[in-house]
């Protein structure tokens, strides 16, 4: 299983609660925090202190332009060069973050940018897999490809993808409804057992 691991730009985003990710041994958090900035909110450094030894603060030695972003920038390097099948969240409204992922992503890093922590993909799948219909399904479906160095070729594939996305929480039938839905919205074509992808 990878670790995912979030890392939270607290100078560009205060998250009312991390509650979302108690109990997961699968996420690790590190919350960067400004040099100037002298507080956390109670509800924040409540959750970190129930995620025990999977969170971590990381207070910035000095200010300037980008200091936090780029201490964000060297720790995912640090950490990466030991796990290599890591996952990073970067949980920030900043978009200068983007050309790093899409950096990472080239070295076939796993990474991505939310604005809060209730957008990390996975947690959204969780609350998806639950309540949405096929249409809010293949959404997430089509945005995690999106984030894919490589997109699954064949149906077989395809189908433990979306398995994998959903953490195995969805039915064969919802699996096939989504796949349908794909079909039908022109996001895949299917000749026997390939898949190609179109818009």
């Amino acid at each position: 299983m990878k670790t995912n691991y979030i890392l939270i730009d607290y100078e560009n985003v205060q998250p009312k609660t991390l509650s979302p990710l108690k109990g997961d041994a699968l996420f690790k958090v590190l919350l960067f925090v400004g040099a100037s900035q002298a507080k956390v909110s109670f509800e924040v450094a409540e959750a970190m202190q129930a995620l025990g030894e999977h969170a971590r603060y990381v207070k910035i030695a000095g200010n300037g332009p980008n200091a936090l972003d780029f201490h964000i920038a060297y720790y995912i390097g640090h950490i990466v060069a030991k796990d290599a099948n890591a996952f990073f969240h970067i949980i920030s409204k900043d978009s200068g973050f983007d050309p790093l992922i899409k950096h990472l992503k080239g070295q076939k890093v796993l990474a991505c940018r939310s604005k809060s922590i209730d957008e990390i993909p996975m947690l959204k799948a969780t609350q998806i897999a639950k309540t949405g219909k096929a249409e809010e399904k293949m959404g997430l479906v089509l945005a995690s490809l999106h984030q894919r160095v490589t997109k699954p070729r064949s149906i077989k594939t395809l189908t433990n993808t979306i398995q994998a996305i959903f953490s195995k929480r969805l039915t064969d039938e919802e699996v096939a409804n989504v796949l349908e839905t794909m079909k039908a919205s022109g996001h895949i074509q299917v000749d026997g057992t390939k898949v190609s992808y179109g818009s």
